[in-house]
């Protein structure tokens, strides 16, 4: 009895550590996109304070700032920014005025630019910025007569169709491929963008009743309709992606297409889907390389969200998808989720090589919507991760990062580094590692500490204890190529001194850092070395001596007795 007792015990130790091997082989990759939608229109996510005085503004700022430090807190990398709404703009545009909801006026200047400083946070954060532009749509009736002679409806009125009490730009007419890409070229031009996010880049809902006769009969050719639909927005993207590119060809250029591209073998879209509903190819920009990534509306349930994510992984051709997750669901109670619901669909994108997770909208990761943004803290995003890098677009990693520094304070670690070669002017983000195994293991995400955007020195905080022993930092291009590491500190060459139930004196300024015999650190601490003797029990102890200029000294101390 009490063999099968142990062996049952056995096999249950087993089951349980390959679950947790199993886990943790997802936990914490280092490359996986992790986005969030900020929508500007109408003030939805940001801004909800109206930019009408010098107040005004800075609680602006403030606010997109507890935004941004909030997804930095969570470790996003990714933040897709509504740029284009309506037909109107959150930049200072040759093309469309200035929206409604920066000032509670439209076309009204809201008295600096938003766009900007959005980027330049973000950066000094870490994390990329993509402009999300809205396509087709134009803007409501009300939205229209309210832009007045600024709106694209006036101005190019040939270019507008009004379909179901609102306008939008017509696919079918050349001018709109023109118009649009004209927009993505200012904003890539003009911003340090990291990419163009294109969402609405398709036909409209009852999008078969869409009365583009007129174009049709002038350029269909003999083409199917749906298949002229089809390639009029695929054209539109080409020129989008082709005019992006011959400016910066490391902006990432993407779009939000309808959740199931269609019908697959075993389940039904229900008529709603990309392909046959609203005119997307999205399978094909990425095949065809005008596109690096998809993120994929995909707010669903059940078999509704894992077959057709999976389909889209199927046919991705080497880009990136990232499904969006309808994080908003878990506020109305018509169709209330279970927060387990985006838990599931997170573990499956991860389980299924998926390239990373976005979140419609952000209001909800602010609000910590039934607990979703704690669980990403501390359990799915509870390390950074990276951008993958664009290997199709560009290869070649940069030159290692030198002459690095790292000096060790009682509450902090600071390091200093230099650019390779200072002549090159291309923006470089940097990546820092700590482990407290020699040497660093670069390729293990929860080694990141941070992402730098364009600065060549950190200071790390150990005041919650969070110090490790050995510390480098990688150099990575606008494609996301990463350089050798450049090991900031080392173990020491020194002779490993033997002490028994008793230590040298501390040398001053220094931390000791308390390990168990593997290595394991059980506790930092400043006291004197008899104080450190008495809380020790009974064993053998690997002590470290943590100079403030990161020296380290070495001790095997070994405990025979305890005091009484």
């Amino acid at each position: 009895m009490h063999a099968k007792l142990n062996n049952m015990q056995r096999i249950i130790t087993i089951i349980y550590l390959l679950i947790i091997l199993f886990t943790n082989t997802f936990a914490s990759p280092k490359y996986e996109i992790r986005a969030a939608w900020i929508t500007t229109i109408g003030g939805l996510d940001w801004p909800t304070v109206k930019a009408t005085s010098e107040y005004g503004i800075k609680r602006q700022k403030e606010e997109l700032c507890k935004q941004l430090d909030m997804l930095k807190e969570a470790n996003f990398n990714t933040v897709l920014f509504q740029t284009r709404l309506r037909g109107d703009v959150i930049y200072p545009s040759k093309y469309e005025t200035f929206a409604e909801s920066l000032t509670g006026k439209t076309g009204r200047n809201p008295g600096y630019d938003p766009l900007k400083f959005a980027i330049e946070e973000c950066h000094r954060r870490g994390m990329e910025l993509h402009a999300w532009i809205v396509c087709i749509p134009a803007g409501n009736d009300r939205q229209v007569r309210l832009l007045g002679s600024k709106s694209v409806v006036k101005k190019k009125t040939a270019m507008c169709i009004h379909f179901k009490n609102a306008w939008y730009l017509d696919p079918g007419n050349p001018e709109t491929a023109t118009y649009l890409a004209a927009m993505a070229k200012e904003i890539t031009s003009n911003y340090d963008i990291d990419g163009i996010h294109l969402d609405y880049i398709r036909y409209p809902e009852n999008g078969e009743n869409f009365p583009d006769g007129k174009m049709y009969s002038k350029y269909g050719k003999g083409k199917n309709r749906a298949q002229w639909r089809r390639d009029n927005i695929t054209s539109i993207v080409r020129k989008i992606h082709n005019e992006v590119k011959s400016i910066k060809p490391w902006i990432k250029v993407s779009s939000a297409p309808v959740g199931k591209y269609n019908d697959t073998r075993r389940y039904s879209s229900k008529g709603w889907n990309a392909y046959n509903a609203v005119y997307q190819d999205a399978r094909l920009w990425m095949e065809k390389g005008i596109h690096d990534a998809i993120f994929p509306m995909m707010y669903f349930r059940d078999n509704q969200f894992y077959p057709f994510a999976l389909d889209w992984e199927e046919s991705k051709h080497g880009r990136w998808v990232v499904p969006g997750l309808g994080v908003y669901f878990l506020k109305y109670r018509a169709q209330e989720w279970d927060i387990n619901e985006i838990m599931r669909q997170i573990n499956f994108t991860r389980r299924n090589r998926l390239d990373g997770q976005a979140f419609f909208r952000n209001e909800f990761l602010m609000k910590n919507t039934c607990g979703l943004t704690d669980s990403l803290k501390c359990r799915f995003y509870a390390y950074p991760a990276a951008v993958p890098p664009m290997v199709w677009q560009d290869s070649i990693a940069p030159s290692q990062p030198i002459n690095g520094t790292i000096s060790f304070a009682s509450d902090s670690v600071k390091i200093n580094w230099e650019k390779a070669d200072s002549s090159i002017t291309e923006e470089v983000t940097y990546r820092i590692y700590a482990s407290d195994f020699y040497p660093v293991d670069t390729n293990d995400g929860k080694n990141i500490i941070c992402l730098k955007h364009n600065s060549c020195s950190f200071c790390h905080s150990t005041q919650d204890g969070s110090i490790k022993r050995f510390w480098a930092v990688t150099a990575t291009d606008r494609y996301g190529n990463e350089s050798s590491p450049l090991t900031l500190n080392c173990p020491s060459n020194d002779k490993r001194m033997i002490c028994v139930n008793k230590l040298p004196e501390t040398p001053e300024g220094c931390t000791i850092s308390v390990n168990d015999i593997t290595g394991m650190e059980l506790f930092r601490t400043k006291c004197n070395h008899d104080e450190l003797i008495k809380k020790l029990s009974k064993g053998v102890y690997s002590i470290q001596y943590v100079h403030p200029n990161g020296k380290l000294k070495n001790i095997t101390l070994i405990i025979s007795e305890t005091e009484q």
